[in-house]
């Protein structure tokens, strides 16, 4: 009786901070909306890159398809999350290709599909893996791998931090909202056992803090408040 107790009370914990991770990640994927009215106003992708939307499209992609009951076990809010960050950053990409140069438009649309066919080969691939172990070990190593590679894209914006004493290369609320997210799914991964979870959004909660504190470690002596456009570079 006590055991299904706790069982069920660590089920509600664990839905609890998935539930929140996907609040906190709600602010990630609205931090480059900023630079988009910027992109409409102008009617032009001026010097920005479309490069980090289609990145974070094939991360979102197979993180997503990694949180499927075809791939892992009660995992639906990485699904959830990923669901959603997927449909973000596809309306970043027609919004980029609306609004860029000829040259840029066919490259972005080849980008787009390269994503959709290597999604789709891992898909295939997974799916023909009678083994369910094996295949959550297929998949989990890529997406291990691609939200590790995510969380270790500020490296180099906390690299210019600290080389200028300045946090206007690095908003607030958005390395905020990574530390909060990392940290809900770190929990969330524990509570489910998952080191394909909990390990990259390990890393991602150390990086945050490491943000954080160089935030308020340098914040006195910035001369002006983080600029829009750096938020792509995160995004």
């Amino acid at each position: 009786m006590i055991l299904t107790i706790t069982y069920q009370a660590l089920t509600v914990l664990k839905d609890a901070v998935g539930i929140a991770g996907n609040i906190f990640a709600f602010g990630l994927f609205v931090s480059p909306v900023p630079t988009f009215r910027r992109i409409i106003r102008n009617h032009s992708t001026e010097e920005f890159s479309g490069l980090p939307y289609v990145y974070a499209l094939l991360n979102c992609l197979i993180t997503m398809w990694y949180g499927t009951p075809l791939v892992s076990a009660d995992n639906i809010l990485v699904t959830t999350v990923n669901s959603i960050g997927a449909a973000f950053q596809l309306v970043y990409i027609i919004l980029f290709i609306t609004y860029t140069e000829k040259d840029k438009k066919v490259r972005m649309l080849g980008l787009l599909l390269a994503v959709i066919g290597i999604f789709s080969i891992i898909v295939a691939v997974s799916l023909q893996i009678v083994n369910p172990f094996s295949r959550q070990m297929f998949v989990g190593l890529l997406s291990c791998a691609a939200l590790i590679s995510m969380f270790a894209s500020p490296l180099f914006i906390i690299n210019l931090v600290i080389q200028t004493k300045s946090v206007e290369f690095m908003p607030f609320y958005l390395s905020l909202s990574a530390f909060l997210m990392s940290t809900s799914f770190l929990a969330y991964g524990i509570m489910n056992w998952d080191p394909f979870i909990y390990v990259p959004n390990g890393i991602g909660t150390i990086l945050g803090i490491v943000q954080l504190a160089l935030y308020f470690n340098y914040k006195e002596t910035s001369g002006e408040e983080s600029r829009d456009p750096l938020i792509v570079s995160y995004a």
